[in-house]
């Protein structure tokens, strides 16, 4: 199939958003789940059909999915880093995954694409590849074992009958990010960047990241994984990059690990009293603070997936924020990303 009906999870977000413009302009037909909280402007300008529905609520995916659906993406997922949400990225990533897996095999889907993460592999220190063990489940951090659980609901699809593949993409860099590492971009610009975290990881091109979800559903192999990595960086390189592009001084060492610990756990212990999740996180900081990088290769040979260079990416990450007004164009007073 070239082309055909697509029920994308999560089609707000980053990956989602090119997700179905690529989708969109490749021809197909586009049925996109979404919360009711959720902005869908982009999805009514693009003219994509809108479902409400939440992951969570395992009636309303079956209800917004078509019967006999040629692809269904499954983008959905929480992100959050602080210990405090972990019930709710349970039910999301977890209990959300089953409830679409399930619709999937009751519509009868031909292809499922599922978007999991380098993070189901667990904090490996070597190189990752397809056939590293998981060790996920051995780690602190909720989102790297729920990333890891939901790929066994994919699992235990497959053993129903579910054409599925799995897709573990690593840092994604790129336009229509709003929330993730795009915000240091403004904190750059305003001088009031913390401190670089002492990681390092491989990045990822968001609309190669896009590509390689619809070349899974055309020509991916059923039950397999796909890591899509790209450059390996360290988060200070990457900094300096982004402090280039706009004009900024680059810092010249990262923050001690331990001085970020310290500082993620006195964030934490703020939000006791606001409820809120903080900014930094014991976990966040654990994240950030790993060298976890990946392989492409079979991604590269199967997929047709293209690995980009850390400056292309933070390049068209960086335009993309100045045509959208959420950076200023050098010499005006820059906006806050939000």
């Amino acid at each position: 199939m070239s082309s055909g009906t697509a029920f994308v999870t999560g089609a707000t977000g980053f990956v989602g958003t090119n997700l179905v413009e690529l989708l969109f302009s490749s021809g197909w037909r586009v049925v996109a789940l979404h919360r009711a909280s959720s902005d869908v402007t982009r999805l009514r300008e693009l003219g994509i059909e809108i479902a409400p529905g939440d992951v969570t609520d395992a009636a309303s995916v079956l209800s917004a999915m078509p019967d006999d659906v040629d692809a269904v993406f499954h983008v959905a997922a929480s992100l959050s880093l602080w210990s405090r949400a972990k019930d709710k990225q349970y039910r999301i990533n977890v209990e959300g995954t089953r409830n679409v897996v399930d619709a999937a095999l009751t519509r009868r889907a031909r292809r499922f694409v599922h978007t999991s993460s380098v993070a189901a592999y667990g904090a490996h220190r070597e190189r990752l590849t397809e056939s590293s063990p998981s060790i996920a489940m051995n780690d602190s951090v909720g989102y790297i074992r729920t990333k890891y659980q939901a790929e066994q609901e994919v699992r235990r699809g497959l053993e129903r009958g579910l054409p599925a593949v799995i897709l573990n993409p690593a840092n994604i860099l790129g336009p229509q990010d709003r929330h993730g590492w795009a915000r240091l971009f403004s904190l750059i610009e305003k001088r009031k960047l913390p401190g670089v975290p002492s990681g390092a990881g491989s990045f990822a091109h968001v609309t190669e990241v896009a590509r390689a979800h619809l070349a899974a559903a055309l020509q991916g192999r059923v039950g397999e994984n796909y890591l899509l990595g790209g450059s390996d960086a360290t988060y200070l390189e990457m900094v300096q990059e982004m402090a280039r592009l706009l004009g900024r001084p680059a810092p010249k060492r990262p923050v001690p690990a331990f001085v970020a610990g310290a500082v993620g756990h006195l964030a934490n212990f703020g939000a006791l009293f606001t409820g809120r999740e903080p900014e930094i996180t014991p976990e966040g900081v654990r994240m950030v603070t790993l060298r976890v990088t990946c392989s492409s290769d079979k991604a590269q040979r199967e997929l047709d997936y293209v690995p980009r260079t850390l400056k292309d990416m933070l390049t068209d990450s960086y335009q993309w924020l100045v045509s959208q007004g959420l950076l200023p164009s050098k010499g005006t007073c820059a906006p806050t990303l939000d």
